[in-house]
């Protein structure tokens, strides 16, 4: 995927959910994934003409990890002219270790999410960008429905108003195939994921599902994707103002 598609799909999905306000300060979480990375370079480059001003910067949380190397992100976020502030936390042995959580996903995501939004509060962010693409659009909703028994799916916009804070997720339209395409081009230096857990979780099922039934029935991810849009989830109807 060439750049211009990237930005015309970034630029579709802020548009439509109203992501960015003028003057914004936009935190993007970057794991050193290709999704993160993809999100970041776009932001940058669309805020060098998108009609209302706004700044991006980088916020990376280290889980503690031993043999995590951040160097090909820092060296990354300089060439892109994108300050990067680096969180040490010991997150990934307080879920893995100490509590040894019989689903430690949902509580690495809630104290990852924690230490981002104190960094964005800390940094006078007024937005923080997540690298949800439409995969995990789908994916999300295929697990609320399979494993809590609920349609939900991650709204475009959220409102932390104890925070003065939304979180957006410009990557919405972009399929992860586009974003392998176009990271494979721009030969990004993406980091490894050091979670021991990494490809056998729930959403490693879903995504394999999600590609099952496309197989079988092609076209069968974009019309879930249809239907969640068209789903009128609750949380959905937040203007990102």
């Amino acid at each position: 995927m060439q750049l211009q598609k990237l930005l015309s799909l970034i630029r579709q999905a802020v548009d439509r959910y109203n992501m960015i306000a003028e003057g914004d300060k936009i935190a993007v979480g970057v794991s050193g994934g290709k999704d993160s990375l993809t999100l970041l370079y776009a932001l940058k480059k669309l805020s060098q003409f998108y009609p209302k001003h706004f700044t991006v910067c980088a916020i990376c949380v280290d889980l503690g990890y031993d043999n995590t190397d951040f160097t090909g992100i820092d060296e990354f976020c300089r060439n892109l002219d994108v300050p990067l502030t680096l969180i040490s936390t010991q997150i990934g042995k307080i879920v893995m270790e100490e509590r040894k959580e019989s689903n430690p996903c949902s509580l690495c995501a809630k104290l990852r999410k924690g230490a981002l939004v104190d960094e964005a509060v800390r940094l006078g962010c007024t937005r923080i960008a997540y690298a949800h693409h439409k995969d995990d659009f789908v994916e999300t909703m295929l697990m609320s429905m399979i494993f809590q028994g609920k349609f939900y799916a991650f709204p475009p916009v959220t409102l932390f108003e104890d925070k003065n804070l939304r979180v957006i997720r410009p990557l919405m339209l972009v399929e992860e195939s586009q974003v392998k395409g176009f990271v494979k081009r721009q030969e990004f230096p993406v980091l490894k994921s050091p979670c021991p857990i990494d490809g056998t979780t729930k959403r490693a099922y879903a995504k394999e599902l999600v590609a099952q039934l496309q197989r079988e029935h092609p076209g069968t991810k974009e019309r879930l994707f249809h239907a969640i849009t068209e789903g009128k989830i609750e949380d959905w109807a937040l203007p990102g103002v």
